[in-house]
């Protein structure tokens, strides 16, 4: 692995754990066992490495979207096959979710960033609402507000164990478990016509 991707894991991680305002270059430099001077070589200022980190996030957050897509059947299926490898990346890697989570609070314009990385995922999600709707396997409404409410949903609760720890409350997996069950039964409710399954 060369010094630019170790910068870009460490950075994922700190700006995913402890936030961008609470993250130094100095920290990152000392936690890599490198000099300051090495993280600005690869990436020239503390925001640019922001903005990789975000794009290097929405990457594997899109892998993990793209591959459920794949595996799984429409209706029903896809949701809760797209809650299971949300679910499934945030055990495995919480620091891209939390990271994610930040760029939220941090707004524009790494936000506006990020919303342009997902863009196509969410015009496919939009279209491939639009036609489950059409064939009666979701409810109708508007199904770009629809797919920004099942993301945020998802999002949410992904990201809740993260939280919970850092005011020190640790889950077990059964209970992480038991959230993402209770997150299928609120969404499969909220967008599938009573018989639709």
């Amino acid at each position: 692995m060369d010094t630019s991707e170790r910068i870009l894991i460490s950075a994922t991680s700190a700006f995913g754990e402890n936030g961008y305002d609470s993250t130094s270059l100095d920290s990152l430099a000392d936690d890599l066992g490198i000099r300051k001077q090495s993280i600005l070589y690869h990436f020239s200022t503390k925001e640019i490495l922001l903005h990789a980190s975000v794009a290097n996030a929405l990457g594997e957050l899109r892998e993990v979207l793209s591959e459920a897509i794949r595996a799984s059947e429409d209706g029903w299926d896809r949701i809760e096959t797209i809650v299971r490898g949300v679910f499934r990346l945030a055990i495995q890697r919480p620091e891209l979710l939390g990271l994610l989570r930040e760029v939220s609070r941090l707004g524009p314009p790494v936000l506006t960033k990020a919303v342009e990385g997902l863009e196509p995922l969410i015009e496919g999600a939009t279209k491939w609402l639009k036609n489950e709707m059409k064939h009666g396997r979701v409810v109708e409404s508007d199904p770009q507000l629809l797919v920004l409410s099942i993301y945020s949903a998802i999002m949410g609760a992904a990201t809740e164990s993260n939280l919970l720890e850092a005011v020190g409350i640790h889950q077990t997996p059964r209970e992480v478990a038991q959230r993402r069950k209770e997150l299928l039964r609120f969404l499969k409710s909220a967008v599938i016509p009573v018989g639709a399954l």
